[in-house]
């Protein structure tokens, strides 16, 4: 697995994630303290986020940060 097709499923996975938690980018923006931009081009993989990002987002998420891995690829 190539490190794009790494980071494009993860970002599938957090635009997933945050939908389950009924949250808009915006909210989960606010919530994690990154910006609205950020976790936008997170999503489509062209920011590939790096550990403390993926901290901020799973705590705001309120989950462990094995999930936002637990995908197929």
């Amino acid at each position: 697995m190539s490190d794009e097709k790494l980071y494009k499923a993860l970002g599938k996975n957090i635009k997933s994630l945050r939908e389950k938690h009924n949250l808009t980018q915006e909210q989960l923006a606010e919530k994690s303290g990154l910006s609205l931009d950020y976790i936008g081009k997170i999503e489509v993989c062209i920011n590939k986020p790096g550990l403390r990002s993926l901290i901020k987002i799973s705590k705001a998420l309120n989950i462990h940060i094995k999930e936002l891995f637990d995908f197929d690829y």
